[in-house]
């Protein structure tokens, strides 16, 4: 099973990844974020089907932190990529796509992300707030 989320800012992401951390029995196979210009994209990848509750729960709280996303074509091949096994620094390249993680979630990546960005930037925009 996967799901593919919108969401505002560093913040939600960040509760998301935390969440999934709360989660274990879900069995993440992996989660992408990259980040865009006006947001962040989430896809989580499960290992297995989930039980209608389980699945109703992370459907839950990806409505309440996010919405549903349909993604511009160069970020979708962007995420094909990367399930698929290319690198992020490749995927990057190629589709002009700031990937912040991929693989297991990771907190310090997006946290590491958010603030090198910051620094490079002067302020803080939305997004990263």
């Amino acid at each position: 099973m996967e799901y593919l989320c919108y969401l505002a800012n560093a913040s939600l992401t960040l509760r998301l990844v935390e969440y999934l951390h709360r989660k274990p029995q879900l069995r993440v196979s992996f989660v992408t974020v990259i980040n865009t210009i006006d947001g962040w994209v989430v896809r989580v990848k499960l290992k297995h089907q989930v039980s209608p509750q389980e699945d109703g729960d992370l459907r839950a709280i990806l409505s309440e932190l996010g919405m549903s996303y349909s993604p511009p074509k160069r970020v979708q091949l962007a995420l094909w990529s990367l399930a698929g096994g290319q690198s992020p620094v490749d995927v990057m390249r190629r589709y002009q796509v700031a990937v912040v993680s991929h693989g297991k979630p990771e907190k310090e990546e997006i946290e590491a992300f958010r603030q090198h960005f910051i620094r490079g930037l002067g302020y803080c925009p939305q997004t990263l707030a």
